[in-house]
């Protein structure tokens, strides 16, 4: 069974790539992930993903920013910002598995807890259809503490924001000892 494997970042891959090669599945990572910002960020992320994947096919779509800031013009408030980030990321994840033959896709977003499970496996059903690609669903988080911890001890960057501009405001004037993502 073949898989495309949406990731944010390299601390979320852990668990779930785990998980999934303990399935049976084979596991190829798609890093595409335009509404990381700024640039600096991104190349941060993808550097630490490619170093954490070594040893699976990974496919790296050009960087831009311009698709992410188009679809959430005038929507930039979350939660609705976040929904339409996801379904842009899951949609090219199936578009990208359909084209290269790969029965299923899924996103490392599954592994986070500050992410909203329903929704995300909602997007994820919509888009198999639309697709005629198979989401596999599989709740991650169990994995996810152990993980940022692993991560940590590696020296593997994490990151303190989701990815986006607006999280990374929102971030930047919540109170001290408030969660963050």
């Amino acid at each position: 069974m073949k898989l495309l494997l949406h990731t944010c970042c390299a601390p979320c891959l852990i668990y779930p790539l785990e998980k999934l090669k303990q399935e049976g599945f084979e596991v190829s990572g798609f890093f595409y992930n335009p509404n990381i910002h700024p640039l600096a960020e991104y190349i941060k992320r993808k550097e630490a993903f490619s170093a954490l994947a070594a040893g699976i096919e990974m496919l790296y779509p050009e960087y831009s920013p311009r698709e992410f800031f188009q679809v959430v013009n005038l929507k930039e408030e979350a939660p609705e910002r976040c929904r339409i980030c996801w379904r842009q990321r899951l949609k090219r994840t199936a578009q990208e598995a359909k084209n290269k033959g790969l029965e299923y896709f899924t996103t490392t977003l599954l592994v986070s807890p500050y992410q909203d499970q329903e929704l995300l496996k909602k997007i994820g059903n919509a888009v198999a259809l639309e697709e005629g690609v198979k989401f596999y669903y599989a709740d991650f988080r169990p994995g996810f503490r152990k993980a940022h911890d692993a991560a940590h001890t590696k020296g593997i960057y994490c990151q303190k924001y989701c990815g986006c501009i607006y999280s990374e405001i929102e971030r930047s004037i919540k109170k001290p000892n408030s969660k963050t993502r």
